[in-house]
Order: C-alpha cells, then structure tokens, then sequence
C-alpha cells in the first residue's frame, strides 16, 4: 500500500550474541555491566545484566542504546552536535532518555542502520569498549 514504509531492524540473534559479547568484555576487565539492544525503530531486543552490575545501569544501558539509535550516531558525539547551543542543549537533555555520554553505538550492519547497543555499569572509557565488542561480534560499523 502506498504510505507504507518498511523497516529493516536487528533480531534477537544478533542482539543477544552482540550484548552477551559486551558483557563478556566488561567481565574480562573485572567490571560487571549491563548491555541492551535496540531496534532501528527503539524497541528492546536484548538485555543482559551481569551479577553484581550497578541497579541504574540496566535503564542507562537502555537510554545510551535509544540515544544512539535516535540520532544515528555515537552517544558522546550528540552532546558535540549540541553543546555550542544552551538552549538546544538544555532542551534534548530535558527529554526522557537522552544520554550524552560514551557507551552508546549505533548498529550498522553491510551500511544500513539497524539499532544500536548500550552499556553502562563500567568507566566511560570501557561502557564504549564493551559496546565495541558487541558490534565486533555481530560484524557491525565501528565507529
């Protein structure tokens, strides 16, 4: 029918085998996260949580995930795109959900958006490493 759109999403395959690889990563740093898989349309496909990963990261994970699938692109860079703007910047931050800060990827799989991973439970430095080994294990763009 003309007005119909179809949208190409990530399964839960992939998304369970991309957030069990992030939180295989946090585990060999020692540190236990949270992983959670979205889908192109915001939906959650996969979420794993390790023993003993902070409460709030289950909901972070899932925010950096729908951060990154919203605007397409890597959760810090959002902050980037409106940091020279207060207005801007203090409006998208008001929003639900919104999280600027490192550990939220998009998923890109043979160049077409699919959803995106979040991690959180760890340092910023190893959420975003731990989100990279998720797309790593699935083939997806690293960015």
């Amino acid at each position: 029918m003309e007005g119909l759109v179809t949208i190409r999403t990530i399964g839960h395959g992939l998304a369970t085998r991309a957030v069990s690889a992030a939180v295989a990563k946090g585990e060999e740093a020692g540190c236990p996260v949270v992983a959670a898989a979205i889908g192109a349309g915001g939906e959650l496909v996969a979420l794993v949580r390790a023993s003993g990963a902070p409460f709030p990261s289950s909901q972070i994970a899932q925010d950096k995930a729908y951060t990154a699938a919203s605007f397409r692109v890597p959760t810090p860079e959002v902050y980037q795109m409106v940091s020279e703007n207060p207005a801007l910047c203090a409006g998208i931050t008001a929003q639900p959900r919104i999280a600027m800060f490192g550990g939220g990827l998009p998923i890109v799989i043979d160049g077409e958006f699919v959803g995106a991973i979040g991690v959180s439970g760890g340092s910023e430095e190893l959420d975003i490493a731990c989100a990279k080994a998720g797309l790593s294990a699935i083939g997806g763009a690293q960015h």
